[in-house]
């Protein structure tokens, strides 16, 4: 029987990463899996500004960024270095004076370019980098980020002109061949040639958009730290709420559409560190990855039994890579009780916990993400563990996308 909840519910593009574009500083750069800016505000706008706030999962920092603006001191965690970057450029505050100095040194910079260009400028060794941007708009790029290191220094040195090099990200993104649909990613099958001149003029109108959108005060203070969220230290606070959006078991890699930025900022050097970096990710599914499942155990853990139920149920399916894809889902589960189980550390008593999760599917079989977590929940001592659908995410009626919530009794 169709449940008439499930079946009342739209896709809401306002609750997902499209609706960020408007949004300053949410907007600056587009990753599919950045969560919506109002779902977060509709959560957070009758919390006290006095409640600190946590998202393990910080990804793009929405949660931290858009506490930050309503007055809130947060604090996000994630592995990733260019996320935990992004994220702190995102969140810090800039002075009219530094924003001048930044454009000062910026147009220093453009006037360079054509000097440096026909020098063997440093470029990403992305693979296939061709397939992404023609050989004159690479010189270009190449020449571009010579510019900029000589006045500003390499971006992993975050020396806090962050906002040049977010604005760099996006002009990589939008001179290459590459086509967002949705969560995927594919290639235009001709490679644009671009000039100096639109190159120059397409950085300069992204750094005005950036810079324009910086002008304000934050309210609150955001940070981004490195934390592994299986394994959640004490760090001497607490928080009140958590707000997060963990990866969905549904084997969407969430390092491959970083993979540009992270190669051209150098927080990449090769493959092999993007496979190990998803590895130690939730849900990581990106080269070696894949290729650990097949030898993967679990700690031990005592896990829901629904999980045990879904897993065979995969398992069982007469499919190719159905025990691979089985081990994939329990592995996915078994690190977020981890995480779970760790999650205390750092609550206060009577903290609320909100976690935007998404069904999946594999080989028609259902994976219920909102009814595990609960299960996991419930097993590890929180209290009226929920959750309530909040969206349609594709044509597809059987899959939601979900609010799972709890207390923290403490």
């Amino acid at each position: 029987m169709l449940d008439p909840v499930r079946h009342s519910v739209k896709q809401r593009p306002d609750l997902t990463f499209k609706h960020n574009k408007s949004f300053g500083r949410h907007g600056w750069l587009r990753l599919t899996p950045a969560y919506s800016v109002k779902l977060v505000q509709d959560i957070i706008v009758d919390v006290p500004t006095n409640v600190s706030v946590l998202d393990p999962f910080s990804g793009t920092a929405t949660t931290t960024l858009t506490a930050a603006e309503h007055g809130n001191d947060a604090v996000s965690f994630d592995i990733n270095p260019f996320l935990i970057w992004l994220g702190n450029v995102k969140c810090r505050t800039y002075t009219t004076a530094r924003v001048q100095r930044s454009r000062a040194a910026v147009a220093a910079a453009i006037a360079r370019v054509p000097v440096i260009l026909f020098r063997d400028n440093w470029r990403p060794a992305l693979f296939n980098i061709e397939r992404w941007w023609s050989t004159t708009t690479l010189q270009i790029l190449a020449a571009f980020r010579a510019a900029l290191v000589e006045q500003f220094g390499e971006p992993v040195e975050d020396q806090g002109d962050g906002l040049v090099w977010v604005a760099f990200c996006r002009l990589v993104i939008e001179t290459s061949s590459a086509a967002f649909n949705h969560v995927s990613m594919s290639f235009s099958s001709e490679v644009t040639h671009h000039e100096i001149e639109h190159v120059v003029d397409l950085y300069s109108k992204i750094l005005d958009l950036v810079l324009s959108s910086c002008d304000s005060p934050l309210i609150g203070a955001g940070q981004v730290v490195e934390v592994d969220a299986k394994a959640i230290p004490d760090m001497g606070r607490r928080f009140g709420l958590v707000l997060t959006s963990p990866p969905y078991p549904n084997r969407i890699s969430y390092i491959r559409e970083l993979r540009p930025y992270m190669y051209w900022l150098k927080f990449l050097g090769e493959a092999r560190e993007a496979g190990e970096m998803d590895w130690t990710a939730i849900g990581g599914t990106w080269g070696i990855a894949t290729s650990r499942l097949t030898t993967w155990s679990p700690y031990g853990q005592t896990l829901p039994d629904l999980l045990a139920e879904t897993v065979d149920s995969i398992a069982s399916t007469d499919t190719k890579n159905a025990h691979l894809l089985a081990t994939y889902v329990f592995k996915y589960f078994h690190d977020m009780h981890l995480h779970l189980s760790s999650l205390p550390n750092v609550l206060e008593p009577g903290a609320e916990i909100h976690y935007i999760v998404g069904n999946s599917t594999f080989f028609g079989k259902m994976v219920d993400t909102p009814a595990i977590l609960s299960a996991s929940m419930q097993m590890l001592g929180y209290d009226d563990a929920a959750s309530r659908v909040i969206r349609k995410r594709n044509s597809n009626k059987a899959l939601f996308e979900y609010d799972v919530t709890a207390i923290w009794p403490g």
